[in-house]
């Protein structure tokens, strides 16, 4: 059984759109049926699926910062199992057959999460306690000290710990069942927790060199909070690090699941196949024995993947050459659609040439973004716009329009040479702009930034890299140019992005306002009380000269007819939001 419900009063997560955005002349839809029920129920039609990704799998632990790439976390998708998933109309479906949860106050909130005993790991270990405590240690950061520079910081992780950090040590009922209760009302308790990204406890102990899965339980429950500990740094360290691989690993607990499949081959850079994991008893058990993905990075050479029937799903980039070329393949279904993503670029507050707020505004003010968006998305969507906030897309009509009208970005709609040459003052600023070389669209971004700021003085150094993921961070390079994309649900991405501790905030920005008005955001239950602290935020981002945004990114699937259950998905899991529903024509 799963039980669907919509969440209501959403407006943000990493800076985008929850709303279902509007197709864009789609040639199939959404049905909107109950899928794991469906998927349970339906005959299996076996057989090898093939798709195709731009990104190479690194790691099976995308939830640390540095291994938080898209394809890392669709692999592990198929691999886990959860309390929810979020389905193409941005619902929240419950998986009962994984296990529940029920909130059990609302004053102090309170909720309990219960994993069913036919719940395991593949080896066959339980998933209980021990799984439930190490996800929550990582989540919450409650051991980590209140100053980050003086540590400690145990594990690195990717996401936001404003909401769990507001949880005291869990209590558990048996080994099964965990309740956490809040200090604060939090907005997203819904998603704050779940097993989706866990590893397993018992694979960290060993690892870690703990004598099992009860030790690490003992530590977990007995460490101090913000005092260093070995024990603890080695559970931390495995976390961090021991899942980055992209060969098959010698060492079989590295692939263990808890969900419908399970690695059964890894080639590096080029490959990873997905086999039934036969220790899965949940109901969303896949149609197909087999999915094998292609790590494939050009779009020239995915759609004609396709057309040689060499693959069955791709997601190339949408450009006006990509469109028309797969539009006109035979015995395909082309699907189109926004994403809830935005392409943006951000500069680097810790970087010595946008240490002046001069530097950073005469920088801006050169960037050709109406041009950008008028030669690499209209031809694609005649309807694209420039997105003028970095908490709101277009796609959500009046709360994107009034914080446009008040957040500042209008001091950046055009391109000002003259006003940008009189804050240089006569300085010719080296920049180094880190993007990804081999997507078209952000090689075709670079080059107009380049010419353009050039006009004022600025030196644009090339910083591209097929590696710009791992470079993130870094402090080699002076601003960066990549997309971020929603899961569609809830507000935690806020501080994940904005905040100074947060685990997305590759700029190193700092606001102690922002800081502020982002930790009062987890804690604000009334929607409209909500998008006022989101409008101050936006507000402040352009006061401080941030970044600057670019368009509302365009999406494009191509099936073969061969595969169906296909449906397209706006957010970051894209079509493997319902992998276990493809199947083979017999």
């Amino acid at each position: 059984m799963t039980r669907r419900t919509r969440i209501l009063g959403m407006v943000a997560v990493g800076a985008l759109a929850l709303t279902a955005c509007a197709s864009q002349d789609s040639t199939d839809t959404a049905t909107g049926t109950d899928t794991a029920t469906d998927a349970a129920t339906a005959e299996r039609s076996g057989g090898t699926i093939r798709v195709a990704e731009t990104n190479a799998f690194t790691s099976f632990n995308p939830a640390v910062g540095a291994n938080n790439l898209d394809i890392n976390s669709k692999v592990l998708g198929t691999m886990r199992s959860d309390f929810i998933y979020i389905d193409n109309e941005l619902n929240i479906v419950q998986d009962e057959s994984f296990g529940t949860y029920e909130l059990v106050s609302e004053d102090p909130l309170t909720v309990t999460y219960t994993v069913n005993e036919s719940s395991v790991w593949s080896d066959g270990n339980a998933i209980d306690r021990g799984d439930m405590l190490l996800q929550w240690a990582v989540r919450s950061g409650y051991f980590d000290g209140d100053d980050p520079e003086a540590g400690p910081t145990y594990f690195q992780y990717a996401g936001s710990t404003e909401g769990l950090g507001l949880t005291e040590m869990p209590e558990f009922d048996g080994e099964q069942t965990m309740t956490l209760t809040y200090s604060q009302p939090y907005v997203d308790w819904e998603i704050a927790f779940g097993l989706g990204d866990a590893m397993p406890a018992h694979v960290v102990a060993e690892q870690a060199g703990l004598a099992d899965e009860a030790a690490l339980v003992e530590l977990l429950e007995t460490a101090t909070p913000g005092e260093p500990n070995e024990e603890l740094q080695a559970v931390a360290d495995f976390w961090n690090t021991g899942y980055v691989t992209n060969t098959m690993p010698s060492d079989e607990s590295l692939l263990l699941s808890s969900g419908p499949m399970i690695v059964t081959d890894m080639v590096a850079d080029q490959s990873v196949t997905l086999g039934l994991n036969e220790s899965y008893g949940g109901d969303l058990a896949p149609q197909a024995d087999e999915i094998t993905v292609r790590f494939i990075g050009d779009a020239a050479a995915t759609i004609a993947a396709l057309r040689n029937g060499e693959v069955d799903i791709i997601a190339p980039q949408p450009t006006v050459d990509s469109v028309t070329e797969v539009q006109g393949i035979d015995g395909v279904t082309v699907l189109q659609g926004s994403q809830l993503a935005y392409d943006h670029i951000d500069l680097s507050f810790d970087s010595e040439v946008f240490a002046d707020a001069n530097v950073r505004e005469a920088f801006l003010l050169t960037l050709p973004r109406e041009q950008i968006v008028d030669r690499l998305i209209r031809p694609i969507n005649e309807n694209a716009e420039v997105v003028n906030s970095q908490l709101y897309l277009p796609s959500e009509g009046d709360l994107y329009t009034q914080s446009v009208e008040q957040n500042g970005s209008d001091a950046y709609a055009e391109v000002d040479i003259e006003a940008a040459q009189e804050l240089l003052d006569g300085a010719t600023p080296t920049v180094r702009i880190l993007y990804n070389s081999d997507n078209p669209i952000r090689v075709d971004t670079f080059s107009l930034i380049q010419e353009s700021a050039s006009q004022a003085g600025f030196v644009i150094e090339d910083g591209g890299s097929p590696d710009w993921g791992s470079e993130l961070g870094t402090g080699t390079y002076d601003a960066s140019i990549f997309g971020w994309i929603s899961s569609g649900v809830g507000n935690a991405g806020v501080p994940q992005l904005f905040s100074t501790t947060g685990g997305g905030n590759y700029s190193a920005y700092s606001n102690e306002e922002v800081d502020a008005l982002a930790s009062e955001l987890m804690v604000t239950t009334d929607s409209d009380e909500a998008e006022g602290i989101k409008r101050q935020i936006d507000a402040l981002l352009w006061g401080d000269a941030y970044g600057a945004t670019f368009f509302q990114s365009p999406g494009l699937v191509v099936h073969s007819d061969d595969v169906q259950g296909v449906e397209y998905m706006p957010n970051q899991t894209g079509v493997w939001w319902n992998f276990w529903e493809w199947s083979l024509n017999s």
